[in-house]
């Protein structure tokens, strides 16, 4: 894991958009198309709003979510809801390239296999361009949660959770996706985030985002996330 150190959150973020539209361009290059996948969370929405003044080729994005809370259609919990906010309402993504994840269907699991099959996309199997992780001050990544069902899923590529966590089952990319990804980008910040960082760059399988798995991925973290590190 490549590590970059910035000093705050907003610099996180602003790191986190230089980083992404290096991706966008050089998969646009290599391949004519960035399939791009995107957590929740407060730096990675301020990412989004850096990325809007971005000189990217949005109409060759194909724009997916890495999880999602099971709610209703424009709830301040759906992270779609602050996607749309910070970047879809500014840039120009044609409409079928933005795959939210179909949440408010009555059959949870059948749509997170419609979600499987609109991965293919990507390829079969599926191989996302770039994906973007947060950390949770428990070690959660994506909604790949503690003592939850879904961390044992490996002949799926998209799951729900078992259970509630913090009050909302969810749907997740599963490790076998996020595995196959060509890159995996981490923004984290905050002091409450330095434990787990630390376990997360040592490789600690105890703590869910320490069983990702990748060929290549950089964190861009700040100060204070960054206080335990040797």
């Amino acid at each position: 894991m490549d590590i970059q150190i910035e000093d705050d959150g907003a610099a996180v973020a602003r790191a986190g958009a230089e980083f992404v539209a290096r991706a966008a361009r050089a998969a646009v290059a290599a391949r004519g198309v960035f399939h791009f996948a995107v957590s929740g969370g407060h730096t990675p929405w301020e990412m989004m709003r850096e990325l809007v003044g971005g000189d990217l080729a949005w109409d060759k994005v194909h724009l997916f979510q890495v999880d999602e809370r099971i709610a209703p259609a424009g709830d301040p919990d759906r992270n779609l809801t602050h996607l749309r906010a910070s970047l879809l309402a500014f840039v120009a993504i044609p409409d079928g390239q933005v795959h939210a994840m179909p949440v408010e269907a009555s059959d949870a699991d059948a749509a997170a296999a419609q979600y499987e099959r609109e991965l293919a996309v990507t390829g079969k199997p599926a191989v996302l361009d770039l994906i973007h992780l947060g950390l949770g001050p428990d070690g959660h990544t994506a909604s790949l949660v503690p003592g939850d069902p879904v961390l044992e899923v490996r002949d799926r590529d998209v799951a729900v959770t078992g259970t509630a966590y913090q009050g909302r089952r969810r749907m997740t990319l599963t490790y076998p996706a996020i595995g196959r990804a060509r890159e995996v980008l981490w923004l984290i910040d905050g002091a409450g985030k330095a434990d787990m960082l630390a376990r997360l760059v040592a490789g600690d399988q105890t703590i869910p985002a320490g069983r990702v798995r990748t060929a290549h991925s950089t964190a861009i973290v700040d100060k204070q996330a960054a206080a335990k590190l040797g």
